[in-house]
């Protein structure tokens, strides 16, 4: 798996069919600058439009040239419909078997690659020193600008959270490094060899890949649209009636309307039917239709569907939004200065509303009013209800029985829209819902419950903790339903359910501290090393190393962590995993009593 960023940019500046015969003549001869006038094509300069000599000159017609311009080769059997007909072309050059034809207004300023499709477009320009999107910082999480995260071709989730979550560390390493490695690579005002640009409107500054695609697009300004996949696999596309400034859409999807404002689209990302984004970075194979984004840091597979959604200065991963869920940042005081965590696979029930700053624990299910600022994240695994004063009752551990939630562990793999494409992803991403990550949250939980239980309820039958509301009876539920899923995920990675022999191995140390970094779960030692890192390419190698070196330091990490009270025989193991197991199948089972009885409802 390549993740580290190898993004160059498409060069030379000038199509090499084009400067292969440049200076070989300088302007066409007088018979065919006659015969291209005759076909209504006119020049500022005869001298300074330079012609392929075997382009067949038949195929330009109506074609104003204006400053220095060239033309590769054009043959309708070389390249069948290659040809140049009813464009103006100022200071462009233009690559061998291109197709352009019907440019309303003109193409400026552009290097057009070889067989290139242009039909049916407003106008295309670009400004001598466009960046297009390169190095654009996005105030991701806050809105004020006080977290900037600049977007490139290449910019992973890991980086990408490392600079939001951390801007001393941005400011004053982060991102002058990532500046630097955006010089390196300046875009080129390039449209790729094999791009079709169709029935679009203004592409002003935005630099086109190789055999990208963009049909129907409204308005494109300020960004580039990249394919890193094979020949003949790409992802890149850019559709009907997408209006967007200041973008980079990384081997990921744009259709339907949508309207985007300082976004990074991601590989295998799809944003469609109307979504509206701004300030946001969207990563692996998320999926955002209908609602809105405002400044949202989507690690990989978020997913928001429906109409009436708003993310609003949230961090996410693995998380789905119900309908209409909604969440404030402001609590008009401050303006927009409060954000949001929610840990990987949280899901968010239909008109849910949380206020931020908030944070949320892995896999929870957020449902109701939440208005005192929870902090559920050592509880994962956890229904988390509003009640009518907008407090947050928890019910530890409950997601645990669900059977959607090893369904989705399984499924998410195979969903994976940048398998099959032969180009580097570079977000990683550990797929394990129980991992050293979420298991550490679930043994603290353990400590915390233990407490708990010691401590008389209120009034009202809860125990509060931290601004949130327990039950006896579920926190008793949750220890019961945490301990077996510890020995579920031991089964699962201990051979045959067995120790080594002897104690754990806290000779070598104390045991890592684990992070889940947008889909890559790592220790707290190697995050350190990446926030070190001296470049962006050295950060992105230790990323990499984190994910390859994962079993291994897991594993480490199980002989350090559990001591003699998890270290049981075998088959008690075996047996904790397999009532775990039950517990979900039991689910599974009520889940399709419920169908059938539903379908047995629907009968005619």
């Amino acid at each position: 798996m390549t993740t580290t960023p190898n993004y160059k940019p498409e060069s030379p500046q000038v199509p090499a069919a084009a400067e292969a015969f440049c200076g070989k003549r300088q302007g066409p001869a007088w018979w065919d600058k006659q015969q291209l006038e005759r076909q209504g094509c006119t020049a500022t300069d005869w001298s300074r439009v330079t012609l392929h000599p075997d382009t067949d000159l038949s195929l330009i017609r109506n074609v104003d040239f204006e400053g220095d311009c060239s033309v590769g080769k054009l043959d309708a059997v070389d390249y069948p419909g290659s040809g140049l007909r009813n464009v103006r072309l100022i200071d462009t050059h233009v690559g061998d078997g291109a197709s352009i034809r019907n440019v309303g207004g003109w193409i400026k300023n552009a290097v057009i690659g070889n067989e290139v499709t242009i039909d049916n477009v407003g106008r295309i320009e670009f400004e001598p020193e466009a960046t297009c999107g390169l190095g654009l910082q996005v105030s991701v999480l806050d809105e004020t600008g006080s977290r900037p995260v600049p977007i490139y071709p290449g910019l992973t989730a890991q980086s990408a959270t490392l600079m939001a979550r951390d801007p001393k560390l941005a400011e004053d390493s982060l991102i002058p490094q990532t500046v630097a490695y955006c010089e390196e690579r300046a875009m080129s005002p390039r449209i790729g060899d094999k791009a079709v640009i169709r029935d679009s409107g203004t592409l002003f500054n935005v630099a086109v890949g190789r055999e990208v695609t963009i049909e129907g697009a409204r308005r494109l300004a300020n960004g580039m649209i990249v394919n890193n996949a094979a020949p003949g696999r790409p992802l890149a596309f850019v559709g009907a009636g997408v209006d967007a400034d200041g973008f980079i859409v990384e081997d990921g999807s744009v259709d339907s309307g949508a309207t985007l404002r300082n976004v990074y689209v991601g590989q295998g990302v799809s944003i469609g039917k109307g979504f509206t984004a701004h300030d946001s970075l969207f990563f692996a194979n998320c999926s955002m239709e209908n609602g809105e984004a405002c400044a949202v840091l989507g690690g990989p597979y978020s997913v928001s569907m429906h109409k009436g959604t708003l993310l609003i200065g949230v961090q996410t991963s693995f998380m789905n939004a119900g309908s209409s869920s909604n969440q404030s940042n402001h609590m008009y005081k401050l303006g927009p200065v409060h954000w949001g965590l929610l840990e990987r696979g949280v899901k968010t029930s239909s008109n849910s509303y949380l206020m931020h700053g908030a944070s949320i624990g892995a896999f929870s299910l957020l449902m109701g009013d939440h208005k005192t600022h929870p902090d559920s994240t050592e509880f994962p695994f956890s229904y988390l209800f509003g009640d009518d004063k907008g407090a947050t009752v928890v019910v530890p551990g409950m997601m645990l029985r669900s059977c959607g939630l090893m369904r989705d562990e399984m499924k998410w793999p195979t969903r994976d829209r940048r398998l099959k494409r032969k180009l580097p992803m570079h977000d990683r991403i550990i797929f394990e819902v129980l991992n050293p990550y979420t298991v550490s949250r679930i043994l603290t939980a353990l400590d915390t419950i233990a407490e708990l239980l010691h401590l008389q309820a209120d009034d009202d039958r809860y125990i509060r903790y931290k601004g949130m509301k327990f039950s006896k009876a579920s926190l008793e539920r949750a220890r019961q339903l945490y301990t077996l899923a510890v020995f579920k995920y031991l089964h699962s990675k201990l051979p045959d359910g067995q120790f080594p022999e002897g104690e754990p191995q806290q000779s070598v140390g104390e045991p890592a501290e684990w992070l889940d970094l947008s889909g890559l779960i790592l220790t707290r030692d190697t995050l350190d090393r990446a926030r070190n890192a001296a470049t962006v390419e050295e950060r992105e190698e230790i990323f990499t190393e984190a994910f390859e070196r994962y079993p291994e330091l897991e594993r480490e990490w199980i002989m350090q962590r559990f001591d003699s009270t998890w270290r049981v025989e075998p088959e008690r193991i075996r047996i904790y995993a397999e009532d775990f197991d039950n517990i979900v199948e039991e689910d599974r089972a009520g889940y399709r009593e419920s169908l059938l009885a539903e379908a047995e409802m629907l009968k005619l």
